[in-house]
């Protein structure tokens, strides 16, 4: 029975510490519509990006503490904040220049980053190293293995389930025309929250 009992904490615990990651890669979504490739660059990037968590949570769960400090989870925030502020700039750029109207510009230069990507999901997945952490501490290697099996399946569900929302007409247009406010916003505010959260420059 512990197979299955792994199987459905592991998909419980998932979707407790990964639904918000829906949001994020929606705007992915919303940011790449058009260019050819984008779920493989999305899909490529979120299993880098939770893949390193995964190998970050197994390692300290083994021992290897000295790994990944405690203290320093909470400064992944800078990573969404200083991509944030990047895509915000550019936008800001691209309002000043006049193409906000130009379809074709709104397309071009929007392919997505495969590494930046990872290092949002990364960044964003941080905090729950430490909930993998403890769980994995007391489920052993053959529990280790069944969690990581079923949490990177899931990785293509959530990704799935991201694609869906993003390609349903109403939420689609309203990804369309306010993708270049919504996803600096989100990155920033991803960033901010992650570093108060965990009290990074004495926040």
């Amino acid at each position: 029975m512990e197979p299955l009992t792994w199987t459905l904490q592991a998909i419980g615990l998932f979707m407790v510490t990964n639904i918000d990651d829906v949001i994020v890669l929606s705007l992915f979504y919303a940011r790449g519509a058009g260019v050819p490739g984008t779920t493989a660059r999305i899909l490529g990037g979120q299993y880098l990006g939770f893949g390193a968590i995964l190998a970050a949570a197994v390692l300290v769960a083994l021992g290897a503490r000295s790994f990944l400090p405690e203290e320093v989870i909470p400064y992944f925030g800078l990573i969404p904040l200083v991509l944030g502020l990047l895509a915000a700039w550019r936008s800001w750029r691209s309002w000043c220049d006049g193409d906000d109207d130009d379809d074709e510009g709104k397309l071009s230069g929007k392919a997505l980053s495969v590494p930046a990507i990872a290092a949002i999901t990364f960044a964003n997945g941080g905090d729950n190293i430490g909930v993998y952490v403890p769980v994995f501490a007391t489920v052993g290697t053959g529990g280790i293995i069944a969690y990581s099996i079923v949490f990177l399946a899931l990785v293509a569900v959530l990704v799935a389930a991201a694609r869906f929302v993003a390609t349903r007409k109403p939420i689609a247009e309203v990804l369309e025309r306010w993708e270049q406010v919504l996803f600096p916003i989100v990155l920033i505010g991803l960033g901010i929250v992650i570093l108060v959260e965990g009290g990074a420059f004495g926040l």
